[in-house]
């Protein structure tokens, strides 16, 4: 049908409602196989008996939060940012949608005419609702340190093992220095493993700083699981993934920490949301249509399901996971989780490759070098199959950093004499990085990489005053 036929029709006394065929790619059900999630559950892993922190917006109580036998899986929440009530509501539309790709149990997509299963990474985990951000996605340092000291003290309680953080801002002082970043510290060293988004700020700079130096806080320490985002291209296949032109690379400013250390699918993700919150209200186009699910020929949208891109999106997948790992073996340390993950990622991401921002129109020729795509893509049957064990110390598994050498242009990774990568061939650098690492320690780029930039090598920063700290994309990047 023609554009101009499709008014006429519009003006049709018979006709109620014209909706578009609106293109929709990438889901929940995809980002789940795209990992092998399935699987893992398939092997009877779900996270049952693990406790996930969700430091967030808030989680909108639904169908999709009760757990594989009915039982709520929300088990505590505490309101830091003010205005969520008693139940810590999400009114901003960001932590429900990232609590939803970590622990969705599916119930809302399990219908008589349902035709597809939206179902999260670990479906059986329990949630532990930490609100910190308000009604327009904004927070502060204080708060958030508030929710880990809070996470850590009810860790026994609800046997908190993962918390996500699907949030930060820009690094404006080393991480031994940052509050937040020590306040995350803390957490890793008390037990819990510690998933953090890397940010939505890969465009930065483009075409001279390419997007470099743009991990936000604390996805900068080293401790801490920093995850990109993957496109899987409206497949759930793993093969098919590559590095959206959002997210963000590094090394990390000032310090100059490799991330971040994994990726995972975080483009054009469909996941639960609360329609009246800011976001939605925002983006009603990415409010799904019933269709979308659903075997039926109505026009109405989804009060369930909405869309969003972005590393906020990745990083429940990886927490997802962690879990999955953990109720396998819960004798696992923080720098256990982390090591077994990065070694047994997808490496097979292409050394280049393009991305077109849906909403800018902008092509991007993006390297997928290791400040860009770290270890590789969480691989949750690998990491399952896999029994190698780093030592248990607390800071065995710390990202390494990277050193420039002006006068070869070349970078070389320098990692602490206390952790594992460096020190025997089963956690080596070429096992855990692959191929972006090669001829020992020193990594071999492209010509197009700006190595000797002095925003990416020096101590300046990318962000001015502004912070960020919902790290979504509504638009996503490309189909």
């Amino acid at each position: 049908m023609k554009g101009a036929d499709v008014s006429n029709l519009a003006m049709h006394s018979n006709v109620a409602y014209v909706s578009p065929d609106r293109k929709v790619t990438g889901s929940l059900d995809h980002v789940v196989t795209a990992v092998n999630a399935d699987l893992a559950r398939a092997s009877g892993w779900d996270g049952t008996g693990i406790g996930i922190a969700i430091i967030d917006s808030g989680i909108h109580n639904s169908p999709d939060f009760q757990d594989l036998s009915g039982k709520n899986k929300l088990v505590y929440n505490f309101d830091f940012a003010g205005g969520g009530g008693a139940a810590a509501d999400d009114l901003y539309g960001h932590g429900t949608h990232v609590a939803g790709i970590a622990s969705s149990s599916g119930k809302a997509s399990t219908c008589a005419n349902c035709t597809r299963l939206l179902r999260g990474i670990a479906p059986n985990v329990k949630l532990i609702n930490l609100r910190v951000l308000n009604q327009n996605g904004a927070g502060t340092d204080s708060m958030v340190i508030a929710a880990i000291q809070k996470a850590i003290s009810l860790k026994s309680t609800y046997n908190i093992r993962v918390i996500n953080l699907s949030l930060g801002r820009g690094v404006y002082e080393s991480y031994t220095l940052d509050p937040l970043c020590q306040a995350v510290e803390a957490a890793w060293n008390a037990g819990i493993v510690v998933v953090a988004s890397a940010g939505n700020m890969g465009e930065y700079g483009w075409p001279v700083i390419d997007g470099y130096a743009t991990i936000g806080a604390p996805g900068n320490d080293p401790y801490v699981i920093t995850v990109g985002a993957t496109n899987t291209h409206g497949t759930g296949s793993q093969t098919s993934q590559t590095l959206t032109s959002y997210s963000s690379k590094g090394p990390t400013a000032i310090d100059h920490i490799v991330k971040p250390d994994l990726v995972a699918p975080g483009n054009r993700v469909v996941s639960d949301n609360k329609m009246d919150a800011t976001l939605p209200k925002g983006y009603p186009a990415n409010i799904m249509p019933l269709a979308y699910y659903q075997n039926t020929t109505k026009p109405d949208l989804s009060n369930q399901y909405f869309m969003l891109s972005g590393t906020s999106m990745a990083t429940p997948v990886v927490s997802g996971v962690a879990a999955l790992l953990l109720q396998k073996d819960p004798t696992l340390t923080p720098d256990q989780v982390k090591a077994r993950l990065m070694k047994t990622a997808w490496k097979g991401f292409p050394s280049y490759v393009s991305a077109t921002d849906l909403h800018t129109g902008v092509t991007y020729s993006i390297e997928e070098d290791i400040f860009a795509v770290g270890a590789g893509a969480v691989d949750a049957s690998a990491a399952l199959a896999n029994t190698d064990l780093a030592p248990a110390t607390s800071g065995s598994a710390k990202s390494p950093a990277a050193s420039y050498d002006a006068s070869t242009n070349t970078v070389n990774i320098v990692n602490d004499p206390a952790t594992i990568w460096g020190n025997s061939v089963v956690w080596g650098n070429s096992v855990c990085w692959g191929n972006s690492v090669v001829w020992g320690n020193s990594v071999v780029w492209g010509n197009s990489v700006v190595w000797g930039n002095s925003v990416v090598w020096g101590n300046s920063v990318v962000w001015g005053n502004g912070l960020v700290w919902g790290n979504e994309v509504p638009f996503g990047d490309q189909q």
